[in-house]
């Protein structure tokens, strides 16, 4: 199945551009999630009730989220799973899909919660709108952070995986992040790239290095098939 959601030109969908020339769909199963939201935690954790708690805001939207996780010290499955969010509707149903995936059959263990990835949440939700794809890569990023954080309380650290960012030009300091929240929002060619982050303009000796981070980021989050988005 696609994870895309189409978008229709000049007639109306359930959301619609401002200027109303684009218009595009939600799967019923968002709209589920959306109206009906799973694992929400609508009250405060009580003392000891999880043991690993992920946070996570994207500049793409605005949107910010906040996952908790009881993991099984001895299996270390994944048994309880609740979010917030401070998001639009795809946040919502993205994240609570989410906390679905990871509760399925006994819960996931933490190896395996690593190598959930953004497209396989929006394959379960029936696709999203194309400018909604970062909202997936939010809860995706929260699981993690919680995942590195019962490392850390665990006092694993060798288990902790520190996703740091590391400047790719240094004329414009442009970092691997920026190159990834333009792709995310949707530049996923080196000219779109350039246009939101100034990246290698002016430094055509890093251009090569530039355009596989581009091809990482589209496959990481898109899928290898994806030539665009």
């Amino acid at each position: 199945m696609s994870y895309k959601a189409k978008a229709v030109q000049g007639k109306e969908g359930d959301v619609s551009s401002h200027d109303g020339g684009t218009s595009w769909f939600y799967s019923d199963i968002v709209k589920d999630h959306f109206f009906n939201p799973k694992n929400f935690l609508d009250r405060n954790p009580e003392p000891g009730e999880f043991n690993a708690v992920g946070k996570v805001g994207s500049p793409a939207c605005g949107d910010e989220l906040k996952l908790w996780l009881f993991v099984n010290p001895k299996t270390r499955r994944i048994e309880k799973c609740n979010w917030k969010t401070f998001g639009c509707g795809s946040a919502i149903a993205s994240t609570s899909m989410a906390s679905v995936m990871v509760l399925e059959n006994g819960g996931m263990t933490l190896d395996d919660a690593r190598k959930m990835k953004p497209q396989h949440i929006m394959e379960r939700l029936g696709g999203l709108p194309q400018r909604k794809f970062h909202c997936s890569v939010l809860c995706d990023k929260a699981l993690r952070d919680a995942i590195n954080d019962f490392y850390r309380r665990a006092e694993e650290f060798d288990k902790i995986i520190v996703e740091a960012s590391r400047v790719i030009d240094p004329i414009s300091k442009a970092t691997d992040r920026d190159i990834e929240e333009a792709v995310l929002e949707g530049a996923v060619t080196l000219e779109a790239v350039q246009r939101k982050t100034k990246v290698a303009v002016g430094n055509p000796a890093i251009v090569a290095a530039v355009e596989d981070l581009i091809r990482f980021y589209r496959e990481k989050y898109f899928g290898a098939d994806e030539t665009h988005i």
